[in-house]
């Protein structure tokens, strides 16, 4: 295949994956995806949380790695601090986040699974490809600097992006807390207000941080591609929050209109 080929394949992948995306922004904003507190017997099968969040989450975490090692620019630096940062998040979110996971009776349908694992192996195609191929093909260059120049890592926007996608990464890290320490054991069904920190303002404080962060994913590395993946986050969080939100005002109207807390963004939505 020739490269103008291929290029064309991939920007029209991008194009693809934005519709989609607009798509299941609307539809999750009438349909509850079937884990967490909106576990169903409607979505089919479950399995056991822990398991359905490693075997969703790990495929990405080794496909970026193999595309790392199939890249003839493996070496370079810029794109191994892309993909030191990338895989920050995704070791803690396979690995590191379904072992601290609590409650016995938690499951998520096979049918969300499966969906999961989909979307991570095309999004690690959309962002491997463009930071390790696609990039040097069309000798990408912003304010004079590709991914092959170390000024890149001191560069404004990397600057910003790095500072944007760590501090969302604390706010994922710490609101997860503050959830996981909501029930008493591992028995406890009950469902809780969280409160604290950036709950003080949202109910979805821990969407806030996964936003941030890929925001300032696609910050730092100042990509299209990074820029579809930050989309299709909002796409599926916001919809969530929303859901949540509404279930919690069920539960805790009167607290919750005290507070007067938004969904996910604070003072705002």
């Amino acid at each position: 295949m020739s490269p103008d080929f291929l290029t064309s394949a991939f920007n029209i992948y991008l194009w693809v994956m934005i519709c989609i995306a607009a798509v299941v922004f609307v539809s999750l904003y009438f349909v509850n995806a079937g884990y967490g507190q909106f576990t169903s017997s409607k979505w089919g099968k479950s399995i056991n949380n822990k398991v359905a969040w490693f075997l969703m989450e790990f495929p990405i975490f080794l496909a970026m790695i193999i595309l790392w090692l199939c890249s003839p620019h493996r070496f370079d630096l810029v794109p191994m601090v892309f993909l030191l940062i990338f895989e920050i998040h995704y070791f803690q979110r396979s690995i590191i986040f379904p072992w601290l996971m609590k409650g016995k009776s938690s499951k998520m349908s096979l049918a969300v699974m499966f969906m999961g694992i989909s979307f991570n192996i095309l999004n690690a195609m959309m962002q491997g490809y463009w930071i390790f191929f696609e990039s040097y093909k069309a000798n990408y260059h912003v304010l004079g600097l590709s991914y092959t120049d170390t000024a890149w890592l001191w560069s404004p926007q990397f600057i910003i992006g790095v500072c944007i996608f760590f501090l969302g990464f604390y706010v994922n890290l710490r609101s997860d807390y503050i959830i996981r320490h909501l029930r008493k054991s591992d028995d406890d069904t009950n469902h809780y207000l969280p409160k604290g920190f950036l709950f003080e303002y949202v109910t979805s404080a821990n969407y806030l941080g996964e936003l941030m962060e890929w925001l300032g994913f696609a910050i730092l590395t100042w990509s299209i591609s990074g820029l579809v993946f930050f989309i299709w986050t909002f796409a599926n969080l916001v919809p969530r929050a929303n859901a949540i939100y509404k279930r919690y005002k069920t539960e805790f109207g009167p607290e919750m209109e005290a507070k007067k807390l938004k969904r996910v963004f604070p003072f705002i939505y």
